[in-house]
């Protein structure tokens, strides 16, 4: 989850505004960088973070991507099977999961989250950490910053970047993301760095970039502050009774699967849904050809990670294939 937006952590594309010419505008970015150093400054940035922002130029190629409109829309079985939930993914997330079990027993013990859904985060969000993008993040949160569409939420996270740096958590070289500036294996915007980025390691470091426990770590203490219940599933896809009709159907009522069950709701293969009391409600996919579930609470902690609905539902359906 590169360069489609910032995670929540998250901002979504916005509408298109015209492209800039980097040389055009070259004395108002210069001045833009004045006010950032002075802004940093008075936030106890040191002088040797500031060169950080040492001859940069906008980088033409982030404004492109910022104004790129989506190509087309996938049905959620596309997106499902082609893009989240593909074989190579679930092969290599419980490749990834058995290497690492060690590692994710001890997250686990500490923050209390599911170690199956830290992995498909990792796996969805830069393939286990094989691609955390390879923009300079100072670099493109300036670009965007100064850009001017969304320029409050940029030149926030252009200034906590700067002070990750200056915390000696990553060198400005290394500091690479998306083109929107998320960062590392778990794509932290800079103020969610801030927040939630554990140095699980215990190097003194909270290195997301380089450093698996940290990378992980992280992940799980994101998931921990934004409600995860420990020992309670996501969801589960099921079969409705006969005569549902899913356009216009109530999303918003909270039953127990129990009384899910007695309303002729099944699990999708057609046995009986638990008798338990576990709430939960409906939740259909965007662009569906189908499907249904029911979400329980974790499915919306999920969402909180990344909003749209149809990633919450495919990192749930992808992390019930680890473990």
């Amino acid at each position: 989850m590169l360069a489609r937006r910032p995670i929540l952590g998250g901002v979504a594309l916005l509408a298109a505004s015209p492209i800039l010419s980097p040389g055009r505008a070259q004395g108002s970015f210069d001045a833009f960088l004045d006010g950032v150093r002075a802004e940093a400054r008075r936030a106890g940035v040191s002088q040797a973070t500031l060169r950080a922002l040492s001859g940069l130029q906008p980088n033409q190629r982030v404004i492109e991507l910022d104004n790129r409109q989506p190509e087309g829309r996938l049905s959620w079985e596309e997106y499902r099977d082609r893009i989240m939930v593909n074989p190579v993914r679930v092969q290599n997330g419980q490749r990834m999961y058995a290497e690492n079990r060690g590692l994710l027993g001890a997250i686990e013990a500490r923050y209390r989250v599911s170690p199956r859904v830290i992995v498909a985060i990792w796996g969805v969000e830069t393939n286990f950490g094989g691609n955390t993008g390879g923009f300079a993040v100072i670099e493109a949160l300036a670009t965007l910053a100064w850009e001017g569409r969304r320029a409050e939420f940029f030149r926030k996270e252009l200034l906590a970047a700067l002070r990750v740096l200056d915390g000696g958590h990553i060198s400005p070289a290394r500091m690479t993301g998306s083109w929107a500036g998320a960062m590392g294996q778990p794509q932290f915007m800079p103020t969610n760095f801030e927040r939630m980025a554990v140095d699980f390691d215990g190097d003194g470091r909270r290195d997301i970039w380089d450093s698996r426990a940290d990378a992980l770590g992280s992940i799980a203490h994101y998931f921990q502050k934004s409600g995860w219940r420990e020992g309670e599933p996501w969801g589960r896809a099921v079969r409705p009774p006969a005569g549902f009709v899913a356009e216009g159907a109530d999303t918003e009522a909270v039953r127990s699967l129990r009384d899910w069950g007695r309303l002729g709701w099944r699990s999708e293969d057609g046995s009986p849904l638990p008798a338990s009391e576990l709430e939960a409600r409906v939740v259909l996919p965007n662009r569906g050809g189908g499907q249904v579930f029911l979400g329980h609470h974790n499915l919306r902690v999920i969402r909180r990670y990344n909003s749209p609905v149809n990633y919450g539902l495919a990192v749930g359906l992808l992390s019930d294939r680890f473990g």
